[in-house]
């Protein structure tokens, strides 16, 4: 197959539905060869099923592209490390990484239970962390031998991790950590040939069609589907290219036919005695410097 992706070898976790099989789709239709990650559990993260993963290499090998499906945990090492190792043993290579799964347990932060955090922490952010070690690791090791890779990895994050969301108070801290992951990994892992950005996508998937379900709503026949996940992978395709050359440490908002960078914690209005404040100083300032600040924007649900 031709395209953007051709010769190139993507894995995509959490891929069996939603945004990350859109993802897979796009990345074959582009030439790419992909792993289809899923370990086919509900929507709040119960239950396990090879099934999603399976129907998604069937549907990618049905339009003439090859895919390889993994069903393992990519929230513990041995998934993570498997992860990559069907990468390598089926198509002798991996040159993309696409972090994107996880799922919801929404609750008010007085009414959120420990076990819901460490579940939601452990999907979203460790689930970003083992598979790029892994990644990482393979890649740092081509270079080392003189094989220095062109690899991609894009992070999914959210506008919950971006600008906070009510009742989501695990979901948004671990969006939220994504994207400190992704500007470390870039830093680290661009001497090695490896450039990483994140994504902060807005689709109608299993996690947002209900909760958001106006929103989320489907379109009148004929009218353009504004919140298709399909709309969201033009660009996590081109982030996974070798066309993104040069391209990292950066966070993307995308949905609808929108695309935008955003620009994350700058210095604002600042304001320097050159000794100590009192506490009665400090606060006359910082109200001054808030003045002249930009507002906050909203705070809005998951996306």
């Amino acid at each position: 197959m031709t395209g953007i992706c051709a010769g190139r070898v993507a894995a995509v976790t959490g891929a069996g539905r939603g945004l990350g099989r859109a993802h897979a789709l796009a990345l074959a239709a582009e030439g790419a060869s992909v792993v289809v990650n899923d370990l086919g559990v509900a929507a709040d993260g119960a239950g396990t099923s090879a099934g999603p993963a399976q129907r998604v290499v069937d549907e990618i090998r049905a339009l003439g592209g090859q895919a390889a499906a993994h069903t393992g945990d990519i929230t513990t090492t041995d998934g993570a490390a498997s992860l990559v190792a069907t990468a390598l043993d089926s198509f002798g290579r991996l040159d993309t990484l696409v972090n994107n799964a996880g799922f919801l347990r929404d609750r008010m932060l007085v009414n959120l239970d420990e076990d819901d955090w460490d579940a939601v922490m452990r999907v979203h952010l460790k689930g970003h962390f083992l598979p790029l070690k892994h990644a990482a690791g393979h890649w740092r090791a081509e270079a080392k031998a003189g094989r220095t890779p062109d690899a991609r990895v894009v992070n999914t994050s959210s506008g919950a991790g971006l600008l906070g969301s009510v009742g989501q108070g695990n979901y948004a801290a671990a969006k939220a950590g994504i994207i400190g992951l992704t500007l470390v990994a870039a830093a680290e892992m661009g001497r090695y040939g490896v450039q990483v950005n994140a994504l902060a996508p807005a689709a109608r998937t299993r996690m947002t069609e209900q909760t958001f379900a106006e929103t989320m709503a489907a379109p009148a026949e004929g009218e353009f589907d504004a919140m298709a996940p399909e709309n969201v992978s033009p660009l996590v395709v081109w982030l996974a290219s070798a066309a993104s050359d040069g391209v990292t440490g950066r966070v993307f908002e995308a949905e609808a036919g929108r695309i935008t960078v955003m620009e994350g914690w700058r210095p604002g209005p600042t304001a320097d005695k050159g000794a100590r404040w009192t506490p009665a100083e400090a606060g006359e300032t910082a109200r001054k410097l808030l003045a002249a600040a930009e507002p906050p924007q909203p705070v809005y649900g998951a996306r």
